[in-house]
């Protein structure tokens, strides 16, 4: 098995997380994880009355004033959300070519032509009588938005109004960012290269030198971006509408419970051989569950496989769902080895750190417990999907630090007390998958002790 893993699955997916792109988007992926919670953690104040309803009165004299205020924390994260990852993967994907690729192209550059590229292709236009202008809701869609309170679904002077903002400045546009930031940089990275920027002496300052090295990529980026939305616009649609379709398609297959149990799958056949698998797999899994986080808080969208659905109720206690095998560890174990890890074990595993069990068990290259390091996070996986698409837990609308230990990051993440006992469920199931595997590999490694005790006092 571990060498099926090593020719099948370890090569191709090493080489696709090397890929200058693919690091940049784990980047800017982890860039962006403060915000979501910093925003979360503002949302959970506001509905907490709706979760302990001995609050209203509380709320009903004091931070019901000042809801609106706070509330702009939550907006400046989640409704802008594409904007983070814009800039993350700009800075880092100009930065990994800058440093390993010797090219003099600089982040900050990368980053404002990116920016610049990505405000040419967001507005949305219409083709009247021959002529581009810029889409407008009419004026019977406007009074009645007026009338109701909120602007929410129009289009104002080509840009796509929400409930917080501008529409596709959110979740929805994350992909795009991914698409802009990497044909920007590319166009920069290519300019300079090809050397079709304007050089100026030496004695110029660098700020003004850097300026003019930018002035031929943005007018390329215009150029292009004019052609794009001008062809597009021709066939009755633009550069997001065309890109929604097949990016919609594949966050609908990870979202679905077959593609969650293939994440799951392949995360922890690459562990089996010693790779972070969470982080590879993570490049493309984390932006479909941040997008699925925001449309459940913005939309009311009842997504699963959503903000930190994997730490909440899939691996509790690390990769594998390893919580209840470190306390089988601690109570239960007769070797000696076991013991020491499950002491080492112990206070990690309620935050979802692993390591010394990984490794130390170990896990990786251990044919004792790769069955259950695979099957315990699918089994898990499919308790939790089955009860937060039933509507039997509240899907996940707060994103909690990952480092939460058991039941409080299911708890925060839905704010739903049946969520702490999916959690402990979940770690349950885990723990009777683990739990036979435990004892024999227990039971070996204690004989073993036990012949050595027997050699050396033989020999004493």
């Amino acid at each position: 098995m571990f060498e099926w893993i090593e020719k099948n699955l370890m090569g191709p997916m090493q080489k696709f997380a090397s890929y200058k792109m693919v690091r940049a988007i784990q980047a800017a992926g982890m860039s962006s994880i403060a915000f979501t919670i910093v925003g979360s953690a503002f949302l959970i104040i506001a509905i907490l009355p709706q979760v302990f309803p001995f609050l209203t009165g509380i709320y009903a004299v004091s931070l019901d004033h000042i809801t609106n205020l706070y509330s702009i924390a939550n907006s400046a994260s989640m409704s802008i959300l594409s904007i983070y990852f814009l800039i993350g993967i700009s800075f880092e994907y100009t930065r990994i070519w800058a440093d390993e690729e010797d090219v003099d192209i600089k982040p900050l550059n990368g980053v404002l032509l990116t920016i610049f590229m990505y405000f040419m292709m967001m507005p949305q236009l219409d083709i009247v009588d021959g002529n581009f202008v810029m889409a407008e809701s009419d004026a019977d869609a406007v009074n009645a938005a007026l009338e109701a309170g909120s602007l929410s679904g129009l289009k104002v002077a080509g840009w796509d109004i929400s409930a917080s903002g501008i529409g596709r400045m959110g979740s929805s546009g994350i992909f795009q960012a991914i698409i802009i930031a990497w044909l920007a940089v590319t166009i920069y990275k290519t300019c300079v290269q090809k050397n079709i920027v304007i050089k100026l002496p030496d004695v110029v300052p660098d700020g003004v030198a850097r300026s003019f090295t930018s002035l031929v990529p943005a007018t390329f980026i215009a150029l292009i971006s004019m052609v794009l939305q001008g062809v597009l616009n021709m066939t009755g649609y633009d550069f997001y509408e065309i890109l929604s379709v097949p990016f919609g398609f594949v966050t609908n297959l990870v979202g679905s419970l077959g593609g969650v149990i293939v994440i799951e799958l392949l995360i922890h056949l690459l562990w089996l051989v010693g790779i972070h698998g969470a982080s590879i797999i993570g490049a493309f899994s984390d932006p479909i569950a941040l997008i699925n986080f925001a449309q459940n808080v913005d939309e009311g969208a009842k997504n699963v496989f959503a903000g930190q659905f994997q730490n909440a109720f899939v691996i509790i206690g690390g990769s594998g769902a390893t919580f209840g095998l470190t306390l089988c560890m601690f109570f239960l174990a007769k070797s000696e080895q076991l013991k020491a890890i499950g002491r080492a074990e112990i206070a990690p595993a309620f935050f979802n750190i692993n390591e010394p069990i990984l490794f130390g068990l170990p896990i990786v290259y251990n044919p004792n417990m790769a069955i259950p390091f695979f099957l315990a996070p699918m089994a898990t996986a499919c308790i939790a999907y089955l009860a937060i698409s039933t509507g039997i837990v509240t899907p996940i609308i707060a994103n909690a630090p990952w480092c939460t230990p058991i039941g409080v990051c299911a708890f925060l993440s839905t704010m739903d007390w049946k969520s702490i006992i999916l959690a402990f469920l979940c770690a349950a199931v885990a723990t009777a998958i683990y739990f036979p595997f435990f004892k024999r590999y227990d039971a070996e490694l204690y004989a073993e002790e036990q012949e050595i005790a027997a050699a050396e006092a033989a020999e004493a």
